[in-house]
């Protein structure tokens, strides 16, 4: 098991929200993991990590599958101007590889904001620190254990 996988798992058990980590044949898409665990597009939960200019933090917009981010609209919810976050920064401060950002598990703490759409559901699906797994979660649940706050950042 990966370390990234290792750290999702003891982050489920503190959160003693259950452990139902699936192992699929590639999730590096939305698509694919809905395609993969037999849910809607809108279900699966992206990391979205992007570079804060000011703060040159690593900074977490959690949405639903089908929706894109706007930057502008993030920008101004994170308070500073945002920019593409690279391998190396989104390695060093999440401890995850692109592809397989978990939304918990970080290695350091992460501002995070969350997208509405995802609290329509009653379970949403996350990358689980590898592109080849994933889990469930009450999108409420997911909320409150990655402090997040809700937000209109959606295009």
């Amino acid at each position: 098991m990966s370390k990234s996988l290792k750290r999702v798992r003891a982050a489920l058990e503190a959160a003693e929200i259950g452990i139902d980590i699936r192992e699929t044949n590639g999730a590096r898409t939305a698509q694919m993991a809905a395609d993969a665990v037999g849910c809607s597009l809108d279900q699966i939960a992206k990391s979205i990590i992007f570079a804060g200019q000011t703060s040159r933090e690593a900074i977490l917009f959690l949405t639903a599958g089908g929706n894109q981010v706007d930057t502008t609209k993030a920008s101004a919810i994170a308070g500073e101007p945002l920019g593409k976050a690279d391998a190396e920064l989104v390695r060093t401060q999440t401890g995850f590889a692109i592809g397989g950002v978990s939304p918990i598990g970080h290695l350091s703490p992460i501002r995070a904001f969350f997208d509405p759409k995802l609290l329509e559901f009653d379970v949403v699906w996350c990358a689980a620190g590898t592109p080849n797994h994933v889990f469930p979660s009450p999108p409420q649940v997911l909320c409150r254990l990655i402090n997040a706050q809700n937000a209109d950042f959606i295009q």
